[in-house]
């Protein structure tokens, strides 16, 4: 992971809601069909918590949905809606970002996994999304 880290920069589409987060140039992200992301159509790659940085007074235009076992924390900008990342409840230590919200030019490819939200602990288990949110030693 660290040897073509690179710095990606995003937001939200009225770009109230702006960060930077140091991730691959090659992502691993996930298409949940959980009830919340399948709504949303919403891909994302999961970074160590450490690894992003909200810029700016992002956190004023944020606002938190939060459901079932109240783990996840679906953030999204107050003005235009987008989720643009979130605390995901599979990686309490990391964060999911959505990759179509990263600004073009740093994402050299994405792979896309299915995460079987609607069946989310033998999912868990199964795609080891867990490990995404660690640091390499």
């Amino acid at each position: 992971m660290e040897s073509n880290s690179v710095v990606h920069n995003g937001g939200c589409h009225c770009r109230r809601v702006r960060w930077r987060v140091q991730a691959p140039s090659n992502v691993v992200s996930w298409d949940c069909n959980c009830s919340d992301c399948s709504m949303r159509g919403n891909i994302h790659f999961i970074v160590p918590a450490e690894r992003f940085e909200l810029l700016g007074d992002s956190k004023e235009f944020l606002t938190t949905y939060t459901f079932g076992t109240h783990t996840a924390k679906h953030t999204f900008c107050k003005v235009c809606g987008i989720t643009s990342f979130y605390y995901p409840r599979s990686n309490p230590d990391g964060i999911a970002v959505t990759y179509r919200c990263v600004d073009p030019g740093t994402l050299t490819h994405v792979e896309i996994k299915h995460c079987d939200g609607r069946n989310w602990e033998r999912s868990y288990i199964q795609t080891g999304i867990a490990s995404y949110s660690k640091i390499a030693a």
